[in-house]
């Protein structure tokens, strides 16, 4: 009887977990989805627009990277890291060592749009 009530709040608990952290989870499901697939022409172009001039300061000073014509010093070199879309974004939000956080300086599209570009075309 013991363990049977066990189960049932155990049950209880889940369901009030998973009502609570529900959107929180589902919007983590978008982000990973539309991040998941090719970047299209259009948005390798943008994402290499705000790579290059549109953050402040602009991640071309900091970071090398082929494809945007940049030879940084100060932050890794991308095309030997080879950051995944979801490693480019916790960086650009949070910031990392001496790099600041661009969140609230770019807006959550743009984010994920120069994440797509470095980790489509990092090592390319």
């Amino acid at each position: 009887m013991m363990r049977h009530t066990m189960n049932q709040a155990s049950a209880a608990f889940a369901m009030m977990l998973a009502l609570c952290t529900g959107s929180a989870f589902a919007q983590t499901a978008t982000s990973a989805a539309a991040n998941a697939a090719p970047p299209t022409a259009a948005e390798l172009a943008a994402g290499k627009k705000i790579f290059t001039t549109k953050a402040a300061p602009a991640c071309a000073l900091c970071h090398t990277l082929k494809d945007a014509d940049s030879s940084g010093d100060i932050g890794p070199v991308l095309d030997e890291l080879k950051p995944d879309a979801a490693r480019v974004e916790k960086a650009v939000r949070g910031g990392i060592g001496v790099m600041p956080s661009f969140k609230g300086l770019l807006s959550e599209d743009e984010i994920r749009t120069v994440a797509k570009y470095v980790s489509a075309v990092a090592g390319k």
